[in-house]
């Protein structure tokens, strides 16, 4: 790479990396400048979501007031966010991507309906689904960790609005404000980035472009910084209407393509 394309991916990591902190969908950033400079699809795929894990660590740590009473769900929600990276990890590595990435403009699209309506629907549930003194029904649980799983797997996969997938789908099974699910989202993107490029890493090394990581990685740790320290003062309105439109424009990057 020359000196402006390095600059460029570096940019992109710190643009990313504060995406990923207040919505999720940094991704739409970081992976077409990675395109840009050369890289071909898959090594892109692999070298950005390990250089965007350093920006997932200090969005996930910038958000840890709003972690509080949500410890116990975290510990059971991270094995299916492991057990989907892995699975998502194998489908880039075994699979032509055409075959899963033609359903992605369908789950953004079903994300941004859920997180758009989900004021209205939490209204209409009869009981609170969750709360740091009281823990979630075993029902939900399991809705929870298929949605955990699911979304690790895409995240595995592809990653691009992960998070607006998971704000979607636990917004509707946790009653809790749109800051405590952005945290908890949080730390389920970093899971699953970590293990989905930790797998990368010892299955295709030679697929990772080590300087482009490299960049995306010190960009993407001050912009999770700054994205977390912002974004946890955006009232609740506003990031729901952030997260919607950064949907329907990943859907809209995804068809054209």
């Amino acid at each position: 790479m020359t000196g402006w394309e390095m600059a460029a991916v570096a940019a992109a990591g710190l643009a990313a990396g504060g995406i990923n902190a207040v919505v999720g969908s940094g991704t739409l950033v970081s992976f077409p400048v990675l395109l840009a400079v050369g890289l071909p699809p898959v090594p892109a795929t692999i070298s950005n979501s390990l250089g965007l894990i350093a920006g997932n660590l200090s969005g996930a740590v910038g958000y840890r007031r709003e972690l509080r009473g949500q410890r116990r769900l975290l510990l059971r929600l991270l094995p299916a966010s492991v057990l989907g990276a892995l699975t998502g990890a194998f489908l880039l590595l075994h699979l032509p991507a055409s075959s899963f990435e033609a359903i992605v403009p369908v789950l953004i699209g079903i994300a941004v309906v859920l997180v758009a309506v989900q004021p209205a629907l939490q209204r209409r549930l009869a009981t609170p689904a969750g709360s740091p003194d009281r823990p979630v029904d075993g029902a939900r649980l399991a809705g929870l960790f298929a949605g955990a799983y699911a979304t690790g797997t895409y995240g595995g996969y592809f990653a691009a609005s992960q998070g607006v997938l998971q704000i979607g789908i636990f917004g509707l099974l946790l009653r809790e404000s749109i800051q405590r699910l952005n945290a908890l989202k949080n730390v389920l993107t970093l899971t699953v980035n970590t293990v989905a490029a930790g797998a990368y890493v010892v299955v295709a090394s030679n697929l990772v472009d080590w300087t482009a990581a490299a960049l995306l990685a010190g960009g993407s740790l001050v912009g999770g910084h700054v994205g977390a320290r912002f974004g946890r003062r955006l009232p609740s309105w506003l990031l729901r209407t952030a997260i919607v439109v950064l949907g329907i424009i990943a859907i809209v990057v995804l068809v054209t393509r």
